[in-house]
């Protein structure tokens, strides 16, 4: 037991990043309908675009004063991507049967893989990310690393954000009403056009956010971890309601806290010892997934399609 404190501070961290990624995927299917199955590469898109800010700036300089750049620099390249796509890939879609949006998505995705495979300097093998030196912190008993405490202060941050944005902004009231009955939005004068480009684009800025919180945790990014995480988040998105974005959040702490437990205890059940360890730890992630579909099929928070708080 002297332990549940640092896994539960894993898993919280771990969920925050998931959480993150899936209001992406949870703000697009709210308004359009659509599973970016490409949303996994915006992600890492965002943190090779981090990287080459701080590759760069000057050598020795300070990386919490470069932080800020780091940023900017991910949510840019992940915004344009995730624009682009939103324009010359799906809009010529939006009519089409679901399928081929998603067909289309998952070939999307795949494209910027290889393209970061191909074009970006020694993307072949993961590149190292900066990570904060120092000691580990000590809150409430779990050791907190240095890199880990962005996430826990930007995930907050980005959700009262995004509420805020959603509920008192007209922007964000276009977003409800476009995600209601988007050919009514149209006769109200709302140019839905841009309030699913809007709503892409937020997503993208998320994402971009959380590769940054994950080169920050594990030191290294590569051009396949989209691929993982992207599944995860949609996870996280499906637990929490999909189209819900506080459900998205949700979903991916609960994710990432069953996650971290069944990693750190599982191996201690009897009977179990074979299904503890970090090799299991998306197998547990997937079974609890089932678990809460089997008994709550609309997800934690239920279906949602827009905030309406």
């Amino acid at each position: 037991m002297h332990e549940l404190p640092q896994q539960l501070a894993n898993g919280l961290i771990l969920g925050a990043m998931y959480g993150l990624i899936a209001i992406g995927y949870t703000m697009v299917y709210g308004i359009i309908q659509l599973i970016n199955f490409a949303h996994g590469e915006i992600f890492m898109i965002g943190g090779f675009g981090a990287l080459t800010v701080y590759l760069w700036m000057p050598a020795g300089a300070n990386l919490l004063a470069i932080i800020p750049l780091m940023i900017i620099g991910g949510v840019i390249c992940s915004v344009a991507i995730s624009t682009a796509a939103e324009r010359f890939a799906y809009r010529p879609l939006r009519g089409a049967p679901r399928l081929a949006p998603l067909i289309t998505a998952i070939g999307l995705s795949l494209a910027l893989q290889q393209a970061i495979w191909k074009w970006y300097p020694d993307a072949k093998k993961d590149r190292s990310f900066p990570q904060f030196k120092g000691e580990a912190i000590d809150i409430f008993g779990a050791h907190i690393q240095r890199g880990d405490l962005f996430v826990l202060i930007t995930a907050p941050i980005c959700m009262i954000a995004l509420g805020l944005f959603v509920s008192k902004t007209r922007a964000g009231r276009g977003m409800q009403a476009t995600s209601q009955d988007p050919d009514t939005a149209k006769l109200m004068g709302i140019n839905t056009d841009r309030i699913i480009v809007m709503a892409f684009a937020i997503g993208a800025a998320f994402a971009a956010v959380a590769a940054v919180a994950y080169g920050l945790k594990n030191g290294q990014i590569g051009f396949k971890m989209g691929f993982i995480m992207g599944l995860k988040a949609f996870t996280a998105a499906v637990l929490g309601g999909i189209g819900n974005i506080y459900g998205a959040m949700l979903g991916g702490v609960v994710l990432g806290i069953a996650e971290s437990l069944a990693t750190g205890y599982m191996s201690d059940v009897p009977g179990m010892e074979l299904f503890g360890g970090g090799a299991w730890k998306d197998v547990w992630a997937f079974v609890l997934l089932i678990i809460v579909l089997l008994l709550r099929p609309q997800g934690l928070l239920g279906e949602r399609v827009a905030d309406r708080a």
